[in-house]
């Protein structure tokens, strides 16, 4: 496989394969060593310190998606999803860093002129800006239901608003935010901003304690006329929306679903080491014909929901029109499988995986906030339906 054009969001990009193979094997061998050491040391202290971050800048996997033009190893999306499977089986908050990392890049660099390329894209590729993707606000819908507005005097927006939910919202460079313009209505009046962490006029607010995924911080954020230079505008006025959903929601939530597909690995994992030593009645666990069939479940489910998230990865890779809808698909069907499958894991326990010293604990644990994450299942059969009756209206469909 030979390098292929460079598409401004990445997609078309490709590695030879035995370069990607030296990748996902040093992928592989962190995730299985230092990567276990980092799991436990977040777990007991219930944060992400400095020294994961500077290590993951390090061994260059937070600049594993990015094309090479801006410093990133130009993987195709298919291969980055093929390391995404893998980051996925270490800590929550290790897949979640080089998730967002890996993903954020995608929103802003098909909308930046060269200024801000240079300003912001490249160094949030090369680890030295974190950027929070930041659209979600309390007491609103679904995450384009956007109320969060801007006025511009001069050369200056106007910021007044609140956002939640907001991962690494606390320990961010920038913001990036997105909002509309007084008075307007519906996705003409969006705007995308890259906002400085030490604007004046916001108060963040830590909200990192968590069910699972520990270690990685959340915030809530109140913005009252927080001043915001236009040239920090991604983007014209009216593409905010495009920026939040175009580039970054679509390949997102096929990354999402992939981790599920991961997370689960991890959980089959741990279920078929523990049904191959536990010994009961003097016969191992998965002798048990009960046993045995839920393990076998566990394997089917995984690998339709991973060919499906392949499916829609080369959809969006390719520039398929279906790319979004089958985001959404893979995403549904991923997170239902991952429910499953660790439910099933964590039975073949029986009572000691619901203990913390067992792995499976945290797996479990972890696995809930697939659910929320870049949509709820409900947004996605949304996505799928609304997709779904276009398509029928648009064949003329007789009943």
């Amino acid at each position: 496989m030979s390098i292929t054009a460079i598409t401004a969001d990445g997609r078309g990009s490709s590695v030879p394969d035995p370069e990607f193979r030296q990748i996902l094997a040093d992928v592989t061998a962190w995730v299985e060593g230092p990567g276990e050491a980092w799991a436990e040391r977040i777990e007991a202290d219930g944060v992400v310190p400095d020294a994961l971050w500077d290590e993951l800048v390090d061994r260059g996997f937070l600049a594993l998606a990015a094309p090479r033009d801006l410093g990133g190893r130009g993987l195709s999306f298919v291969q980055w999803m093929g390391l995404m499977e893998v980051f996925s089986r270490s800590h929550a908050s290790v897949r979640m860093i080089v998730h967002v990392v890996n993903g954020t890049w995608r929103a802003m660099n098909p909308f930046a002129d060269d200024r801000q390329r240079e300003q912001f894209v490249k160094p949030a590729v090369a680890g030295k800006l974190t950027v929070a993707f930041t659209l979600t606000e309390p007491g609103n819908g679904t995450g384009a239901d956007i109320t969060s507005t801007v006025r511009r005097e001069g050369d200056m927006y106007l910021l007044t608003g609140r956002k939640h939910l907001i991962t690494f919202g606390v320990r961010c460079d920038y913001w990036l935010l997105f909002a509309r313009l007084a008075g307007s209505i519906g996705k003409e009046g969006t705007v995308a901003l890259l906002v400085d962490r030490e604007t004046p006029g916001v108060a963040v607010e830590d909200t990192s304690q968590t069910m699972g995924v520990h270690g990685t911080d959340h915030a809530t954020l109140r913005f009252e006329d927080a001043p915001v230079p236009v040239d920090q505008r991604l983007g014209e006025e009216g593409e905010g929306l495009a920026v939040a959903l175009g580039g970054f929601l679509t390949p997102s939530r096929i990354s999402v679903a992939m981790s599920c597909v991961g997370l689960a690995q991890r959980a089959q994992q741990l279920a078929v080491a523990y049904a191959t030593q536990r010994v009961t009645f003097g016969k191992p666990l998965a002798t048990r014909q009960a046993i045995a069939f839920q393990l076998a479940e566990n394997e089917a489910d995984i690998e339709a929901a991973k060919a499906l998230t392949l499916t829609a990865a080369r959809a969006w890779q390719d520039g398929e029109a279906s790319a979004p809808a089958l985001s959404s698909m893979a995403k549904l069907t991923a997170v239902d499988m991952l429910t499953r499958v660790t439910d099933k894991a964590l039975q073949v326990h029986g009572g000691v995986g619901y203990w913390k010293s067992m792995p499976i604990e945290r797996v479990y644990r972890d696995a809930r906030a697939q659910r929320f994450e870049e949509g709820t299942n409900e947004i996605q059969k949304t996505v799928i339906a609304r997709d779904l009756l276009r398509r029928a209206a648009a064949l003329d469909l007789e009943p």
